[in-house]
């Protein structure tokens, strides 16, 4: 396994890109592009990520590439593998998609790929919301969590849904190889994008990232707030290698969630009812991942009057 001294120097992500102070995403694709090397083509969507990384008439980019619609991920990466195995050359085609582009707007497209069991590697960039687009909720917004189009108001408190469950819709798909990672755990994230590097066919990567304006965070704690959502059970680190599930880190005892929500703006509205309906599920996903309840005064809480996504607030606006 590559060691993260033994790691190049040469920087294939290069600095002077305009992405702000502390984004999560910035330094998953410098960290992954490192691994990955020189023998990797680069396929952005719509994203921050082709913003701040190629910026006219600039780029950050030492490897080859490529840019088209929001939607195209999918069908861009499996493209470019051909083109470059017709043409006799062993290159990584690597895709760096955010979740708006992954969740939603390209699932179909990543699906089809995932389905033909492409030999490329989909990397999906977390920070739960079309950050580049103005801050609207997608598919893996947090419940409760406060966006532009889930405002704070009298009638609805943010996002009243939980977070897409991706991991089993990719994994689902009976791919070789998918697996979380985070920055806030640079071993396990620079072996799994070694791994993934190693594997024919569909590879998924789904990469936690923070975004400073999106969550109104310090830009200075990203690695700290990364390294909470794990240690909460916001966030499992995990790898489904041909069908078996393996959890690569386990924190040693179980945080709140509410120390991980109170470090961002985002969450600053909410109340003590969300809390409790974020901190059961929560506990729900680790009983699930860690086959085991969570820390008894974590765990052990009254249940709200209704504890699930759909909300007497959502009704009211939207109907059953």
């Amino acid at each position: 396994m590559i060691r993260i001294k033994d790691l190049p120097d040469d920087n294939l992500f290069t600095a002077g890109h305009t992405a702000c102070p502390g984004c999560g995403v910035a330094m998953s694709i410098r960290n992954a592009i490192r691994v990955l090397g020189k023998d990797t083509a680069v396929y952005v969507p719509a994203s921050c990520g082709v913003v701040f990384g190629t910026t006219f008439p600039y780029g950050a980019w030492k490897v080859p590439f490529f840019h088209t619609a929001f939607e195209n991920t999918g069908a861009c990466l499996t493209g470019m593998k051909a083109a470059f195995e017709k043409k006799g050359k062993e290159v990584t085609a690597a895709g760096f998609a955010g979740d708006g582009g992954t969740y939603d707007i390209g699932l179909q497209s990543m699906s089809g790929a995932a389905e033909r069991n492409d030999d490329v590697l989909y990397i999906c960039l977390d920070n739960e919301a079309y950050m580049n687009t103005g801050i609207q909720r997608s598919g893996g917004t947090p419940f409760g969590a406060w966006t532009t189009t889930t405002p704070v108001g009298t009638k609805i408190q943010g996002n009243r849904r939980f977070k897409k469950n991706l991991g089993d819709i990719v994994v689902a798909h009976e791919i070789p190889y998918y697996a979380t990672l985070s920055i806030g755990h640079p071993l396990d994230f620079i072996r799994k994008v070694e791994k993934a590097k190693s594997i024919k066919g569909f590879r998924f990567l789904h990469m936690f990232t923070p975004c400073i304006p999106g969550w109104k965070m310090d830009p200075a704690r990203t690695v700290e707030v990364t390294k909470l959502a794990v240690e909460s059970g916001m966030w499992t680190l995990y790898e489904v290698e041909n069908g078996e599930k393996r959890i690569t880190y386990k924190p040693g005892k179980m945080k709140r969630v509410k120390d991980y929500l109170m470090m961002q703006g985002r969450f600053r509205h909410i109340g003590e009812e969300d809390i409790k309906k974020l901190q059961m599920w929560v506990c729900k996903k680790w009983n699930l991942n860690y086959k085991e309840k969570g820390a008894p005064e974590v765990c052990e809480i009254e249940p709200p009057v209704e504890h699930h996504a759909v909300t007497e607030e959502h009704r009211e606006m939207h109907g059953p």
